[in-house]
Parts: structure tokens; C-alpha cells; sequence
């Protein structure tokens, strides 16, 4: 469950609520930021309330170019501020997961896997991984671990969705592009994607010539992609499930581990998301959803 929004709830007993249903459901994983600031504090006292931290698992960022104070980030220093308040927030001792929101190509991967096993070593973070890294930079990162005897990335948080990107939807996100999925297929690298259901481009609510949200305009409107809604809703009839679901289904129907990031508003969306990740999806289906290739007549 992603908590980004939660600042923007009438209240935080709302966010609560959806954190107690998504629990109440079978969900223990929850994915927040440093940069999300009051959303971040919001689930740190819904975890203390609920008394059930040694159940859940947090994947929490840190290091983002835009958090705090101007000038590079991915600095030791920014690492372990951005850290120590999260914990704070989370009020926790450890994280489950500690990614690293954006990546500054200016610095060596070298100081930066020293930096974060210091942290492991501690006991702050029980895994390190990389958002909106690209996988060359994983990978470059990862040699280094080897070589030195550390521990590297072992999970990714991307953007994957069905919907491709036409570009960033913020400043320094990386999606997954065809080099990228051949690389996690190859690794087997877990990856936890977020906006993996292209925030609701399959939900209905737009479509070509519906133009009053800017950033949907900007960042998912082609012809492909109405290409692959269109598929998704054929997919969809066929299998009692709704577009959305199918949109879903396929980033969890990857041929290695992953994770989808949902941010559901309501109760309602939580429960579509829930049945959504139960969809199984060929390899022939998700080919072609995704206009890899012309197999229409073996989708039945």
C-alpha cells in the first residue's frame, strides 16, 4: 500500500481506516518516503497503534534532491538525516526496506554501498535497494558490493505499469523500458513498481478526447496506450474482471518477483486492487496486452 497521499485525507483516522482494511485484508507491506513528510508520520503512529510492527514490513526513501536543504543529496550526511527522521517518524528502530528516492550520477556508486552497509551493519535497514535508478547504474553498484564484500541492491522501485510513460511523470523517475525488464527477467532482482496502475489510466475515467487533467495529457496520452486500454477491456470481459484489474494483473504477472505499489482512495478500490493481483495472465495475454504481438485469435 502506497501512504503518499494520505496528508490530503480529511483526517488521519480516515488514513487509519484504509490502513486497518488493507491489514484486515491480508496486506503487510506499505511503502512511504521521507519526502512524503506528514503522510510518513500518519503510518508511523497507525504502526505503533496497531502494536504489530514485527508483522508488517516498510519500505520507506530517502536521499530525494528536492528534500531539505539545496545542493547534492546522495551524500553520506543527507543519508542518514533523511534516515534518522524516518525512523523518528515511523517511530521504529529499523526499516524493512530503505531505497534510495533518486540517484545522482555525479557520485561513485563506491561511497554510496559504503554508506548504506554502514547503516545495515547497524541494524537500521534490513535491505537496501535503489528508486528511479537505472539498471546500469544497479548494476555498476552491484559489482562494486561484490568486489568489496558488501552487500548490494537487492530490490528496484520503478515505474512499471501496462500504460507507458511518454516521458517522466516527475523530475528523475525511471520506467521500465524493454532493456530494463530483460535485465530484472536475467537478475531475478524484486522490483516494487510505482503508479503500477498508471494513476487509474485504466479506470474509465479518461479517455483521447477527455483533456482536463495536465499531467494524465502529458504523461500517458498516445496511441499505444489507448491501443493497450482497449485490449485490456476486451481481456477484461473475458475474464470478469474490470480493465484496471488487468492493468494490474500484468505487472504481477512478470516472469520474476514483483511488487505492485496501489493507492487506493477508498475501500472500494482496495478490495478492486485485491482481486486484481489474483488475475493470472499468460505469457500469450500479457504479450499481447502489452502489443508485443498479434495472438487475438488465442485470447479467449
Amino acid at each position: 500500500m502506497g501512504t503518499a497521499h494520505f496528508y490530503e485525507y480529511e483526517s488521519k483516522e480516515q488514513a487509519f481506516s484504509m490502513l486497518d482494511d488493507y491489514v484486515a485484508s491480508g496486506g503487510n507491506m506499505f511503502d512511504t518516503a521521507h519526502q512524503y513528510i506528514d503522510s510518513e508520520s500518519i503510518l508511523g503512529e497507525w504502526v505503533e497503534k496497531s502494536g504489530a510492527r514485527n508483522n508488517l514490513y516498510i519500505m520507506t526513501k530517502g536521499a530525494h534532491p528536492d528534500d531539505g536543504e539545496p545542493g547534492p543529496r546522495l551524500t553520506p550526511k543527507a543519508i542518514e538525516k533523511d534516515l534518522m527522521e524516518s525512523l523518528e517518524r515511523l517511530r521504529t528502530d529499523y526499516i524493512d526496506f530503505y531505497a534510495l528516492h533518486r540517484d545522482d550520477e555525479t557520485v561513485e556508486v563506491g561511497e554510496i554501498i559504503e554508506t548504506m552497509n554502514e547503516h545495515l551493519k547497524a541494524g537500521r535497514i534490513h535491505a537496501i535497494g535503489a528508486s528511479n535508478w537505472t539498471h546500469l547504474r544497479i548494476q555498476e553498484a552491484n559489482e562494486y558490493a561484490a568486489e568489496h564484500g558488501l552487500i548490494g541492491f537487492t530490490f528496484n522501485s520503478p515505474n512499471l505499469s501496462l500504460a507507458k510513460c511518454n516521458e517522466p511523470r516527475w523530475p528523475g523517475c525511471v520506467s521500465v523500458d524493454d532493456e530494463m525488464l530483460d535485465w530484472h527477467i536475467g537478475k531475478k532482482m524484486p522490483l516494487f513498481s510505482w503508479s503500477s496502475q498508471a494513476g487509474g489510466f485504466f479506470s474509465g475515467r479518461f479517455s483521447p478526447d477527455v483533456m482536463d487533467n495536465e499531467e494524465m495529457v502529458r504523461v500517458y496520452y498516445h496511441e499505444e496506450n489507448w491501443e493497450r486500454y482497449k485490449r485490456a477491456q476486451k481481456l477484461a470481459e473475458l475474464k470478469g474482471a474490470s480493465p484496471i484489474q488487468i492493468a494490474l494483473a500484468y505487472v504481477l504477472n512478470q516472469p520474476f518477483l514483483t511488487g505492485a505499489i496501489i493507492g487506493p482512495q477508498t475501500k472500494e478500490e482496495l478490495l478492486s486492487s485485491i482481486a486484481g493481483s489474483n488475475i493470472i495472465l499468460t505469457s500469450e495475454e500479457m504479450n499481447w496486452l502489452n502489443l508485443k504481438e498479434d495472438v487475438s485469435g488465442k485470447i479467449r
